[in-house]
């Protein structure tokens, strides 16, 4: 009641031209379009393919893996944005060790309001309301209240007047993005209740053919001032999370930020009206939205295969233990502390009482070096008497997972 409450709030302050909803037309590729084998083979491997990469690690892995990818998440996504705050100084923001820098503290601020919104969502707080209007408002709402108060206005570049923006709140002005004109504010609601009878109403099949034509239509509507494209990013990580039960161990905003020209592209070019008999039968180009899609499933494939390479065990193992070879002999971590490493990565988690058998040394000596470890951050228990598991910490990810993101430079 709340929710439709607000939304009638919206109708109210906003100006209505009383576009015709299906403006937005074609909403998915149709059953009978000649895109939809070859789309639906790329959903089932990117299906397969996932569940197999989610299968191959031990369950206590995933959540540092879960853990460096929101950062990494948090960092492309922002990256698409123009704000590029690397996932080191995400991290330092996680423990409130902020810039003094008054714009990278603000970076910082809304990066850390970004793993917020994510870490709620990986953990279940969405409720399958993922491609619901309802769900994408609390995504905004959540991201905007965290934000610092220099990131929570917008210029109209039109008026060059400076605009508040409201979490969870729809437009209530005309907006342009590039060459697109987006609907009248006061039919923003009637959009998305169109939107939320096609895209939350599918099975999980139809939910992954259809991903990327919700990701367009939200952008297309674009529903809120400001934080359009971060909101649709992270509906998206949500849909493939209930979808496809990715165990957020890999994000589609990498291969999003690596290609952000083509990404770019292709959301202009599905704002192109249907160009003749054989491009669908909605309003817009169903053959850019099936381009579109393409693009967006591989991407997804892409990343998936990147990620499950960079956890191939005996790899992932060789770089770990390369590392600690070199700790050891800077002074920097006390011998043998590869050992417990290596049984970690070997077994999954460790009990703290099976340290000193894995080390050969008695258990002050144990308890000594896994301090060293748990210090240097690269260890973890959820509690003192929990198993040791281990922690894929953003400053050795050039190291340990290379390629995830850039080096820290500066």
């Amino acid at each position: 009641m709340d929710e439709k409450e607000d939304i009638r709030t919206d109708m109210q302050l906003a100006e209505d031209r009383d576009e015709a909803v299906s403006l937005m037309e074609p909403l998915t590729i149709a059953e009978g379009s000649r895109h939809r084998g070859a789309l639906t083979d790329l959903a089932l491997e990117l299906a397969r393919k996932s569940a197999g990469f989610l299968r191959s690690l031990p369950k206590s892995l995933l959540p540092s893996v879960a853990d460096l990818v929101r950062a990494m998440n948090c960092y492309y996504s922002n990256l698409i944005e123009g704000h590029d705050t690397h996932p080191v100084d995400i991290e330092r923001a996680l423990k409130n060790d902020f810039s003094k820098d008054a714009r990278k503290r603000n970076l910082q601020l809304e990066a850390k309001a970004h793993i917020a919104v994510q870490k709620w969502i990986d953990d279940g707080g969405l409720g399958g309301r993922a491609t619901t209007s309802a769900g994408i408002r609390e995504i905004h709402r959540r991201f905007c209240e965290e934000l610092p108060e220099d990131l929570r206005w917008v210029e109209d570049p039109a008026t060059n007047e400076r605009v508040r923006v409201a979490p969870g709140a729809f437009r209530s002005r005309d907006v342009a993005v590039g060459k697109h004109v987006a609907i009248s504010p006061g039919a923003v609601p009637r959009f998305l209740e169109r939107f939320d009878d096609v895209y939350s109403h599918l099975g999980k099949t139809e939910t992954l053919l259809n991903l990327a034509a919700a990701h367009h239509r939200l952008v297309w509507i674009h529903p809120f001032l400001d934080g359009n494209g971060r909101v649709a990013r992270l509906m998206s990580h949500a849909a493939l999370l209930e979808t496809l039960d990715t165990g957020a161990i890999w994000s589609v905003a990498r291969g999003l930020a690596r290609n952000v020209e083509e990404y770019k592209w292709h959301l202009a070019a599905c704002d192109v009206i249907r160009r003749n008999d054989l491009d669908g039968r909605g309003h817009l180009s169903e053959e850019a939205l099936a381009e579109f899609t393409k693009f967006f499933l591989g991407t997804c494939l892409d990343q998936v295969t990147f990620m499950e390479g960079l956890m191939q065990p005996d790899r992932l193992r060789t770089r770990i233990l390369l590392w600690a070879e070199e700790e050891i002999r800077l002074g920097t971590l006390p011998a043998k502390s590869g050992n417990i490493l290596e049984a970690v990565l070997y077994r999954g988690e460790l009990p703290r009482a099976d340290a000193a058998v894995a080390l050969g040394v008695g258990a002050r000596h144990a308890r000594r070096i896994v301090s060293a470890l748990i210090e240097r951050e690269v260890l973890t228990a959820d509690g003192p008497r929990a198993p040791l598991r281990l922690v894929f910490p953003a400053a050795l990810a050039s190291r340990w997972m290379p390629g995830l993101f850039p080096e820290k430079t500066r």
